[in-house]
């Protein structure tokens, strides 16, 4: 009789999580102020209405062009610039997905993937190459030109704070980015509970802020009765001031 393989995901956030924001740190390498940005700028589009994840793409695009501070940039400029912050991961990450494998490797009929669900940019992520070698898919936004190679003008994919747990789903079920990218409503698809390929109690989930919370609660309590998975908050104590904690923390109403 053979038995089934059991497969854990353990899912990250990205920004803050596993590397001090990307974005950030891309806005600076321009010369870009991030205060001005996170507290100026994106704050008054989410004063206009505007969510928050949307506000900070739109924010970003505007200093995309010609005579602007990020100049023409291209999703392979992203990519670029993604493998330039390779050595700003927090020490450790190559090592505790190196043992987390060895250790899954002593048990029987159990596997370990690891997945990112971020907010951030896609392509700034997938150009690191311990990512490239180490998660079996990345979920968070992307941009777009007018052709492949274009500056970039467009939000081409938002992932907002409760978007994050559609992609939880899309791990639940054993939708894959290329099977969406077929067909993007097939994480809707009915799929019982004994065929989804990793159950919630299976999951581990790993974030640093409120943007994570969605995912926290969603993995936490599980679905359809079934049990919950663990997760972890994390957080680097040294960048509780730096603007986009700041900005986050705007946010978030305070009772006084």
């Amino acid at each position: 009789m053979s038995v089934s393989l059991s497969t854990v995901a353990v899912i990250f956030d990205f920004d803050d999580t596993l590397v001090p924001d990307s974005t950030t740190l891309l806005l600076e390498d321009h010369g870009i102020a991030s205060r001005d940005f996170w507290l100026r700028d994106v704050k008054q589009h989410v004063q206009r209405g505007y969510d928050p994840a949307h506000a900070y793409l739109k924010v970003f695009l505007d200093n995309v062009g010609k005579n602007q501070p990020l100049g023409q940039l291209t999703n392979k400029d992203l990519g670029r610039f993604g493998q330039r912050i390779e050595r700003k991961f927090h020490p450790g990450l190559a090592e505790l997905l190196r043992d987390l494998r060895r250790t899954v490797a002593k048990y029987k009929n159990i596997e370990v993937e690891f997945y990112i669900i971020s907010g951030g940019l896609q392509d700034i992520i997938e150009g690191s190459k311990l990512v490239a070698d180490n998660f079996s898919a990345i979920y968070a936004s992307q941009l777009a030109g007018d052709t492949p190679s274009g500056p970039l003008k467009y939000i081409k994919r938002c992932i907002t704070f409760t978007e994050k747990t559609r992609y939880l789903f899309e791990i639940n079920k054993g939708v894959t980015p290329k099977d969406t990218r077929k067909n993007p409503y097939a994480v809707n698809e009915d799929v019982s509970m004994t065929k989804r390929k990793i159950p919630f109690a299976n999951m581990v989930y790993v974030g640093d802020g409120l943007t994570d919370i969605p995912c926290f609660s969603l993995v936490s309590a599980g679905v359809r009765g079934e049990p919950g998975g663990i997760t972890f908050g994390v957080f680097d104590p040294r960048e509780k001031r730096s603007a986009k904690r700041i900005f986050q923390n705007f946010l978030v109403p305070v009772e006084l």
